[in-house]
């Protein structure tokens, strides 16, 4: 397991691309792109739009309380857990099943929001990973040399430590 130090937390809470207010400007962006999603409430609005991420990483909860609104059905649901703070060994090998299937989701029994550094990191390049970014709208990140080199970088300062459940 990779655990996030509580210090370095912080540096953590800036986007990790473009912040859009709503998602609504993001979709003429990213027709005809393989687009992945992490969070509950950015999963719902796309599939409000009816666009079906090619990978979903859900956790039940926004902003801690939960939800129960992605009422779609993906061929392949892979349940994980992964403490907060952390990417777990079982998030790791669940992302990359969902990687090598034609469409996933990946429902993560604790918080899912930092599986989008892994999931940038094994994306191929032009895909879209879009995410929450609470209270302020969404998040789009396309996958390219500079994102993958950043997740690296960031991923750099995880410890690794012993899996803990």
């Amino acid at each position: 397991m990779l655990l996030l130090p509580e210090e370095l937390r912080k540096f953590f809470k800036d986007p990790f691309g473009i912040l859009y207010p709503d998602i609504a400007d993001i979709i003429p962006l990213i027709k005809g792109k393989k687009v992945y999603t992490v969070g509950d409430v950015v999963t719902h609005r796309l599939l409000e739009y009816g666009i079906i991420p090619t990978i979903a990483i859900i956790d039940g909860h926004t902003m801690r309380s939960p939800v129960e609104c992605v009422p779609v059905h993906y061929d392949l649901c892979i349940r994980v857990k992964n403490p907060p703070g952390s990417l777990s060994d079982e998030l790791m090998t669940g992302l990359k099943e969902a990687l090598n299937s034609p469409q996933a989701m990946i429902y993560v029994d604790g918080e899912e929001d930092l599986a989008v550094i892994p999931l940038v990191i094994a994306s191929d390049e032009g895909s879209i990973i879009l995410y929450g970014q609470p209270g302020e709208g969404v998040v789009f990140r396309e996958v390219d040399q500079e994102a993958k080199e950043k997740a690296r970088d960031m991923l750099a300062c995880f410890i690794k430590t012993p899996n803990r459940h």
